[in-house]
């Protein structure tokens, strides 16, 4: 039986995905800053761990539990324009969702080169291909995590570790909108305008031209279980369409 460690697991994406490996009879090692077991199956194939992917004492504890797929899924968002981003924001984007996965890998690298055997899944995000408003800093932090993704799988390929990259479309059925606008500061006012534009087209779009969790799921269960699975997966109708454009 083989076990997956998922980051991000309290909502959205992460969640979603310790169900569906959970499921197909995988054991599931799932990690919440803040855990809460009662989000998931009680089974001796479900693990609920703390873990917060900027703490070194804390993935170095993780990094001792035994895991054949790393599933690096946790992030956080911000929404503003860069002029009204602290540089204090830009560090956390990049805390979360650049350095955190790294140094998780670096500390599971060791057994899984033991074994001569393992796959790492980055989520990242299609806004790494097409770019959009108000989210500069937070592309940044996941354009880094796509081209560090690219060279570690030609580091690791000669020891028969994979790593991907998933890059998920808006996926409105989620926190991560809300939760992103929820933690930016003050737009500046001269770009108030292009802001409520932002704003009235992501509340325009078809639900059915973005992407549902089932879609991210598909592409990191393909990831971590199809040897022949491209480097990069887009996840989602409108991912799909970036990708391709």
């Amino acid at each position: 039986m083989q076990t997956v460690l998922i980051t991000g697991c309290s909502s959205g994406f992460g969640l979603d995905l310790a169900h569906s490996f959970h499921a197909r009879g995988w054991s599931v090692i799932a990690a919440m800053r803040r855990p809460d077991p009662a989000l998931l199956p009680t089974s001796d194939r479900m693990r609920v761990i703390a873990l917060d992917v900027t703490d070194p004492a804390s993935i170095a504890e993780t990094a001792k539990l035994p895991i054949d797929v790393l599933v690096n899924n946790a992030g956080i968002g911000w929404l503003n324009a860069h002029e009204g981003t602290p540089p204090e924001a830009v560090q956390a984007l990049f805390a979360t969702n650049t350095f955190g996965p790294m140094e998780l890998i670096r500390a599971v690298l060791s057994q899984m080169r033991a074994r001569r055997a393992g796959v790492i899944v980055n989520v990242s995000s299609s806004v790494t291909l097409k770019p959009l408003h108000l989210l500069s800093a937070y592309t940044a932090s996941k354009a880094a995590l796509n081209a560090f993704t690219e060279v570690l799988a030609l580091e690791l390929a000669p020891f028969g570790i994979r790593a991907h990259t998933v890059l998920p479309g808006r996926a409105p059925e989620t926190r991560f909108g809300a939760n992103a606008q929820a933690r930016m500061t003050g737009i500046p006012e001269a770009y108030g305008a292009l802001a409520q534009e932002v704003f009235a087209r992501f509340g325009a779009e078809d639900p059915g031209a973005l992407t549902r969790a089932e879609d991210v799921t598909a592409a990191v269960w393909r990831a971590a279980t199809d040897p022949s699975a491209p480097a990069r997966l887009p996840a989602g109708a409108d991912a799909v369409a970036a990708f391709q454009g």
